[in-house]
């Protein structure tokens, strides 16, 4: 029986980047999004509101059930930036329930087909943004969080054969990315600029990072977070 992987968030951007590597790296591949993914790398896509608490454990618990699902990428994710001011407890539960609570769920619905496996490899996309900035206190907390989680859950399941770790993408050239930095704009140069490799980053280079989390040669690496993000992080912990 193939393996399959599960990421969230797969129909573009790093999601989709991340699903044709998994694919390409041998595993087979479910989509989970509410739009319609941009590549035709899916064996199976769930449409499905990762805010909807009985819907996600319904239809991945049904999913995963008699299929071997030995990998979960939790790369679904939202932003509603705002200043501390501004930022209101409802949006950063809708920003929470995203970001925080569906890996939770995600994980617990693919869980029991790890453990039967004895393999097990969750990767959760986090973001630089957990290390702090400007007008994104429910982002950043959320993916502070995801830290948390990431090293709690690597510590209970690695017993079971499963491993745990997260990528922190820095500047990546996403279509959205593009959109509201484009290229040229002096404010993309001064984003570029401030990166040691000067230069953004792209899909593919967050995409190899969970290859390599991914693969059952990485089965001693748990519970670490990967910056990928050309240098921007150094000195700011």
């Amino acid at each position: 029986m193939q393996d399959f992987a599960i990421v969230t968030g797969g129909a573009r951007g790093i999601g989709a980047a991340v699903a044709q590597r998994l694919k390409a790296d041998g595993l087979r591949v479910a989509v989970v999004d509410r739009v319609r993914p941009e590549h035709d790398v899916a064996d199976e896509v769930l449409d499905l509101d990762l805010s909807d608490v009985e819907a996600v454990q319904s239809a991945l618990g049904a999913f995963c059930k008699g299929r071997r699902v030995t990998r979960l990428v939790n790369n679904a994710g939202i932003v509603e930036p705002a200043d501390v001011e501004s930022t209101d407890p409802y949006s950063l539960d809708r920003v929470a329930a995203v970001n925080l609570r569906a890996p939770l769920l995600c994980l617990q619905a693919a869980l029991p087909a790890m453990k039967e496996a004895r393999l097990g490899r969750v990767v959760n996309i986090s973001s630089r943004v957990a290390l702090g900035k400007e007008l994104r206190s429910a982002y950043s907390a959320t993916k502070a969080g995801l830290h948390g989680m990431t090293k709690t859950w690597a510590l209970e399941l690695g017993q079971h054969g499963i491993t745990v770790n997260a990528v922190g993408p820095g500047p990546i050239a996403t279509e959205l990315f593009n959109k509201v930095n484009p290229p040229g704009d002096p404010r993309t140069d001064r984003i570029i600029q401030s990166i040691p490799v000067k230069r953004t980053g792209n899909p593919e280079d967050v995409a190899d990072a969970v290859s390599f989390f991914c693969s059952e040669r990485s089965g001693f690496v748990t519970g670490q977070v990967l910056f990928v993000c050309g240098g921007m992080t150094i000195g700011s912990a």
